[in-house]
């Protein structure tokens, strides 16, 4: 008896394989921050359509409400890249805001802005420099000024809010629209933008990972490590000084509550972008969709009408599972 085997021709062989090489290089965690937007988008466009989710304003809304922390979580994503942490921005905002204000009214516009970014180019230099050169970790030195920010805002100000009565500054910083679109957006993408490029098409950028992926490496191919890591603390904490000038501006009042909590926030989107804790890896454009989808869940969550404690709760397990699905083999 003769028995018949079928074959297949061999392009079609070489074609599945290379179809299935293909699927086993691609590597979908890279990804799921994106994909898992458009699921959490999916679902509450199907389930709160009728509550307003899709409505412009709606949408305007979670725009403006995670442009913010989307600026902070960009020089968060520089000191993340760089192995170091920075736990002072929410308090730098605060204390950006209420000096802002104070100056603001007593000097003018422009002295009051120039004081705002002041504010976070001393907090940033003091940071870094405990950091750098006397190699106290970034944990301890941005905790300790967290608190010492929040505690001088606090105190110059006696606990009261600062109103800001300048139309101009409340205009450009966060509280109207350039033509049909929202300032805030326009700082958002501005800052994304720059932050971007910075670190994925500079030197500077390259030096940042470099360091963070392996200090010892790093300095002995002739990076300044220690410079480099003075520097990311320094733009982390002028974005969140320009963060809290954008609080007072969009709220018309400098607070020393404004940027409280925004920290953890911050490092959320971060590691949501696919920005290893560790070091070594940062992706500015992941960090943007990262502090939107916080936005999008806690839209979402006030839409369906959970209490605060609830929202924490559903909030914390979408972020710990996106995490948990995004780490690296």
């Amino acid at each position: 008896m003769t028995m018949s085997t079928t074959t297949s021709p061999p392009g079609t062989r070489a074609a599945a394989r290379g179809g299935l090489s293909f699927l086993d290089g691609l590597d979908w965690r890279r990804y799921i921050i994106y994909i898992g937007f458009v699921l959490v988008f999916a679902v509450f466009a199907l389930t709160l359509g009728d509550d307003g989710f899709l409505s412009t304003n709606n949408l305007l809304n979670i725009v403006r409400q995670s442009a913010i922390i989307a600026i902070i979580a960009v020089g968060m994503t520089f000191v993340i890249s760089c192995a170091e942490i920075d736990l002072s921005v929410g308090s730098t905002a605060g204390l950006a805001s209420v000096v802002t204000a104070m100056t603001l009214s007593s000097y003018g516009l422009l002295a009051g802005v120039a004081a705002g970014l002041f504010v976070g180019l001393v907090v940033g230099s003091i940071n870094g420099a405990l950091v750098s050169m006397l190699n106290i970790p970034s944990f301890l030195v941005t905790l300790g000024m967290l608190g010492i920010a929040v505690g001088v805002a606090q105190w110059i100000t006696a606990s009261a809010p600062q109103p800001i009565l300048d139309p101009t500054y409340n205009l450009v910083f966060g509280g109207g629209n350039f033509g049909p679109v929202p300032g805030l957006l326009v700082w958002m993408a501005v800052v994304v933008v720059v932050g971007a490029v910075g670190l994925s098409k500079t030197r500077f950028g390259r030096q940042v990972l470099a360091t963070g992926g392996n200090r010892t490496a790093a300095d002995f191919t002739g990076v300044n490590t220690r410079r480099i890591k003075f520097q990311v603390l320094v733009i982390s904490s002028m974005a969140a000084a320009l963060a809290g000038m954008l609080y007072a501006g969009r709220l018309e009042s400098g607070r020393f509550q404004w940027g409280t909590g925004d920290e953890l926030s911050a490092i959320a989107a971060v590691i949501l972008g696919g920005t290893s804790l560790f070091g070594g890896q940062g992706a500015v454009m992941g960090t943007l969709v990262g502090a939107l989808l916080i936005g999008l869940i806690n839209n979402g969550l006030v839409l369906a009408g959970l209490d605060t404690s609830q929202q924490q709760v559903v909030r914390g397990v979408i972020i710990i599972l996106a995490v948990a699905l995004a780490r690296r083999k």
